[in-house]
């Protein structure tokens, strides 16, 4: 359990978590579309993902 909190409080976890929360704002509040969201939140989740993916070899994360 530890070691869970200790990897979301990595600086590439945050800035995820943090992107993830301002586009969302702008999206609720109308000025981003739902697309332009989309869009961005795609290659946010992507490229962490895709990070963790590589870091453990291609194991399950």
């Amino acid at each position: 359990m530890k070691e869970r909190l200790e990897n979301l409080l990595t600086i590439k976890s945050l800035v995820t978590l943090g992107a993830t929360a301002i586009f969302a704002v702008l999206s609720v509040t109308g000025k981003l579309s739902a697309q332009e969201f989309l869009t961005v939140y795609t290659v946010i989740v992507s490229f962490y993902f895709g990070t963790q993916f590589e870091k453990t070899g291609g194991n399950k994360v």
